[in-house]
């Protein structure tokens, strides 16, 4: 027989043994989800694969099923209502979800269709083959099946004898005009044939009327003298060396400067790299805006290989994939289409390839360099990144086009992307004459609208794909200033992606102080009755800010309360009260006024200071040499509309200031997805009187809880995605990084991209309409319980 021996411990520790036992299991059961066993995060830009806690490809017997209660016990609300996911203060239901199955998010297996149709005449050397469809994008200036058909894109107005060169427009020449761009040059029989004759600098400059008075072009009087002449000591523009002009031997004229792309130096000396989305991925070469594809690739980044391009050149949103090759040959000039299997992560977007009238030819004819880019290039082919707030538009479209989570399978897509680039199409409205709006009345915003309207013309004939949701899975972009207010009816369903949320609760009309932006006159047949943002199906996205590498390295963000010693800042335009103020009285729905004229800390026109000026608050008019840096010695920072949208949400959390938002009814960046009491302060327009009072109520431990929300929240307001993959580009061309390169590379948590994916990622499981939305069942990657609306 064998004896057990007798355990003689106290009661006490038993029972101490117990309960830690009991907590490690409630750890295990509840807090697993949080911590995914690897560092591949969900939303960055990586290509390994992460284990998820839960099985996902195992799990499709489990009935589990998502309950409020029990996963509002796992990831529990802070005291301001906020669940945090991956550092941000996501709203309650958004971030638990995020928490426990974005989370849980493994691969899927897809299979991509690498197209080989062909086109006809291989598109004559004037465009590039789409081998998806079989169809050329061509070049500016071409059109025709085979792009064999040249167009004429005059640079002039139907010319009359009081107006020998038209009426106005960007593109007015007196000298030679390219008529595949409409853009105006010296010609032949000049020195410098090639040098561009931009606007003022063919006609004649009336002096100022007064002293002080701005000079005024007369654009019915060409001034050839200034532009043909070859005079010893003042030649005409397209005849001066520029080492003479630069060693000052010789005169020139001062409104002749170097606006097109491709070009710098005063006198367009020098060729640079031109501006194209995703600098053509390196498989072609950026000609002024359209990327000429090498053999083999196409899209408007060249970024999708055909069934001719080498496996091992593919690129990585490609890889690593399992090709299925035919053994036979095809029966016509097509080649076969190649399926290639590969592992993705859910949303999956179809990004379509949309004829370039939309958008590489926007880029291509742009008469401004820093229209509608977020960079250009120096005369060292390094990168230049513009103060461009619409630039968003280009960095989230790269984005896209470079990420793992675009598909070339409709079929299999979660999400379709229209990339029509209203920043550009809006930006150069008058830009030529065949870019008019006589029929749309020359308002900008009606001239946009039928931008759009032919695009979902274009995708409903030539893809099979809007029906089956009536576009509630389609994502478009609206940059301008009020957002998707001008939208045509017929895409109102989709998910609109804005600057602006104005839900038109207290602003049911146009906002913008400029004319030719706004929309109420717009026939209500063709913008329909929708308001301009619906919270329940847009975002909003931050707008672009330019990378600024020294508020990086000096952590901004991170300066704490106790070195912020200004409790409110805002700088602006402060409207007619103030010099060079924005005229109209409706600027900024007249916000920015009411707060300067209680709170003004710098003398208007008639010299008087704010009503309740004090010496800790700043509201001025003035810009600062040191503006960011007066962002991040505050601890407020207002948040006032522009003609719509500004960018100081963007400037308040990059530089580590609490928001003070004070525009009713209008939704901010990510606004309707994050808890925005944890890091913002809303403030009615009708309480401005009493804005300071609010704000010292705060007290140290809320304002520091704050400043600890943006410090984690930042860089969701960045394009870090975008800017990174500039750099990866830089980085094979030079030995030396730039500093803005080496700073973004440092930061490491979520962008406006990442974020942006991880909004999609629930909407696509929780938007209701999903649930009816007929298609054979895929695999989502994810275990049962987090498919409560799909199944």
């Amino acid at each position: 027989m064998v004896s057990l021996p007798s355990w003689k411990y106290p009661w006490s520790l038993v029972l101490a043994i117990g309960l830690l036992l009991i907590l490690a299991s409630a750890i295990h059961v509840f807090l697993s989800p949080l911590f995914p066993s690897s560092l591949d995060f969900f939303g960055a830009r990586q290509s390994s694969a992460s284990c998820a806690p839960f099985n996902a490809s195992s799990d499709h017997g489990r009935t589990e099923r998502w309950d409020d209660v029990e996963w509002g016990a796992r990831f529990p609300a802070d005291s301001h209502g906020a669940v945090t996911y991956r550092g941000a203060p996501w709203k309650a239901e958004i971030g638990r979800w995020l928490s426990g199955c974005g989370s849980a998010l493994a691969t899927v297996q897809v299979v991509e269709n690498i197209g080989g149709k062909s086109c006809q005449n291989d598109c004559s050397g004037r465009g590039v083959c789409n081998r998806e469809l079989g169809a050329c994008r061509c070049f500016h200036g071409y059109d025709g099946e085979g792009c064999t058909k040249k167009l004429e894109l005059n640079c002039n107005l139907p010319v009359s004898p009081e107006q020998p060169f038209g009426s106005w427009i960007v593109s007015i020449c007196p000298a030679y005009c390219d008529t595949t761009r409409a853009m105006c040059f010296c010609g032949q029989g000049t020195k410098y044939p090639n040098r561009p004759v931009a606007e003022a600098c063919g006609f004649k400059i009336n002096l100022p009327s007064q002293p002080g008075g701005p000079k005024v072009t007369d654009w019915t009087k060409a001034d050839f003298d200034n532009i043909f002449t070859n005079n010893g000591t003042k030649p005409g523009w397209c005849n001066v060396d520029p080492e003479d002009a630069y060693a000052s031997k010789v005169k020139f004229k001062e409104e002749c400067d170097c606006k097109y792309d491709c070009l710098l130096g005063q006198f367009c000396e020098i060729p640079t790299v031109c501006s194209c989305l995703n600098q053509c991925s390196g498989r072609g070469h950026c000609h002024g805006g359209f990327c000429e594809c090498d053999r083999g690739y196409y899209g408007i980044d060249c970024s999708v290989p055909s069934s001719i391009s080498p496996i091992q050149e593919w690129p990585e949103w490609l890889r690593p994939a399992t090709v299925d090759l035919h053994d036979k040959a095809p029966t016509s000039s097509d080649l076969l289409t190649i399926k290639a299997v590969v592992k993705k992560k859910r949303p999956l977007i179809y990004v379509y390839d949309l004829p370039p009238e939309f958008n590489a030819h926007l880029l291509e004819g742009r008469h401004f360099k820093f229209e509608c880019v977020n960079r250009i290039y120096t005369d060292k082919n390094r990168t230049l990144w513009t103060d461009q707030l619409y630039g968003s538009q280009m960095a989230l479209y790269e984005s896209i086009l470079a990420s793992p989570y675009r598909t070339m399978n409709g079929e299999e897509a979660d999400y379709f992307y229209v990339p029509v680039l209203d920043s550009c199409i809006i930006t150069r409205a008058d830009d030529a004459p065949h870019l008019r709006m006589k029929e749309q009345k020359g308002l900008r915003s009606y001239f946009t609208l039928e931008f759009y309207k032919r695009a979902y013309d274009h995708i409903v004939e030539h893809y099979p794909y809007w029906n089956r949701s009536s576009g509630k899975d389609h994502i478009w972009f609206f940059s301008w200033d009020e957002g998707a207010c001008y939208a045509p009816k017929e895409i109102w369903n989709s998910m609109m992606l804005v600057h602006w949320g104005n839900t038109n609760s207290k602003y049911n009309h146009s906002t913008t102080a400029y004319w030719a932006d706004n929309w109420d006159q717009i026939p209500s047949f063709k913008r329909g009755n929708h308001p301009c943002f619906d919270p329940a199906k847009d975002l909003v996205l931050p707008a672009w800010k330019r990378p600024k590498p020294g508020a990086i390295w000096a952590k901004l963000w991170a300066r704490p309360r106790t070195e912020r010693t200004t409790l409110f800042y805002f700088n602006g335009n402060l409207g007619p009260a103030y010099g060079n103020g924005r005229p109209e009285d409706m600027y900024s729905m007249g916000i920015r006024q009411k707060l300067a004229e209680e709170f003004g800390s710098t003398p208007n026109k008639e010299g008087k200071l704010g009503r309740q000026h004090i010496a800790n608050v700043t509201v001025t008019s003035v810009r600062s040499s040191k503006y960011y840096d007066d962002l991040a010695s505050s601890i407020f920072c207002g948040v006032l509309p522009g003609d719509g949208w500004s960018g100081r949400m963007e400037d308040s959390m990059q530089q580590g200031c609490i928001p003070v938002i004070i525009q009713d009814g209008i939704y901010l960046p990510y606004e309707n997805v994050f808890n925005y009491r944890s890091f913002a302060v809303r403030i009615q327009e009708d309480d401005i009187p009493n804005l300071i009072k609010i704000l010292q109520r705060f007290n140290e431990t809320e304002i520091d809880f704050m400043l600890a929300n943006i410090h984690q929240t930042w860089q969701r307001f960045l394009y870090r995605d975008s800017v990174l993959l500039e750099a990866q580009r830089q980085k094979k061309l030079f030995s030396v990084e730039d500093d803005w390169a080496v700073e973004f590379s440092k930061l490491e948590e979520d962008d406006a991209f990442s974020t942006f994916i991880q909004v999609l990622h629930y909407k696509l499981h929780n938007d209701p309409w999903r649930q009816d939305l007929a298609q054979a069942r895929k695999d989502f990657g994810l275990p049962n319980f987090c498919l409560k609306r799909t199944n």
